[in-house]
């Protein structure tokens, strides 16, 4: 209930397209995309997510990654892992 209610109030804002929860084997558990195009986010999402929280980690073992975000000249993707 509490994470309904949390993906909607993000979905709610203003220029959110789509929302998505991946397991850490990025496997998709909730998506409001189409399963192909849900399968190739989850995927290089996850591979991105892994090396940029290998690098925090090489530059420093004592820290990690709490958030990502990616922009591009017409998205941005926001990863909280």
């Amino acid at each position: 209930a509490e994470v309904d209610e949390t993906l909607k109030r993000i979905q709610a804002h203003k220029g959110v397209i789509a929302t998505m929860i991946i397991n850490a084997e990025g496997i998709p558990i909730r998506t409001t995309l189409d399963n192909s195009t849900t399968v190739q986010y989850a995927g290089l999402l996850c591979q991105l997510t892994t090396k940029a929280r290998s690098t925090v980690r090489d530059i420093d073992p004592q820290n990690d990654l709490t958030f990502l975000r990616i922009r591009s000249k017409k998205h941005e993707v926001m990863v909280a892992p």
